[in-house]
């Protein structure tokens, strides 16, 4: 077991420190695009990954991962409608955070990106099984 992800309380655990560091990522800048950029994205992979295996336990470790892309690929590819892009205008502060979490410009990086976060704790997740 590499990471003890066995219990629910390792996986909450897990997904604290994804979110700290993703946020750390996006507010102490390096100067390095790695860091500064694809980290945090990689990070958001990760954390989607780590939502589902709390929600899903019992599913196997493939299928979960195959689950977070399809995910990462619907929201990335929501980008292309440019609704998250308008809706950075709006009033409301919690509609413009959505918006920002979601992210307002598609690129095909940040599916490889996702790609390599997703790969990282999936096997992570596989080792322990």
């Amino acid at each position: 077991m590499v990471l003890g992800l066995k219990s629910r309380a390792s996986w909450v655990l897990c997904l604290v420190g994804i979110i700290t560091v993703g946020i750390l990522s996006r507010v102490a800048h390096t100067g390095l695009v790695v860091v500064d950029k694809y980290l945090g994205d990689a990070l958001y992979a990760a954390m989607v990954y780590t939502i589902l295996r709390l929600f899903w336990r019992a599913a196997a470790s493939a299928r979960l991962a195959a689950s977070a892309m399809a995910v990462m690929t619907a929201i990335e590819l929501f980008q292309l409608t440019m609704i998250p892009a308008h809706l950075l205008a709006n009033e409301h502060v919690m509609v413009r955070i959505g918006a920002r979490l979601m992210g307002t410009e598609f690129s095909f990086l940040d599916l490889l990106t996702y790609a390599v976060g997703i790969a990282c704790i999936y096997l992570a997740d596989s080792s322990n099984a």
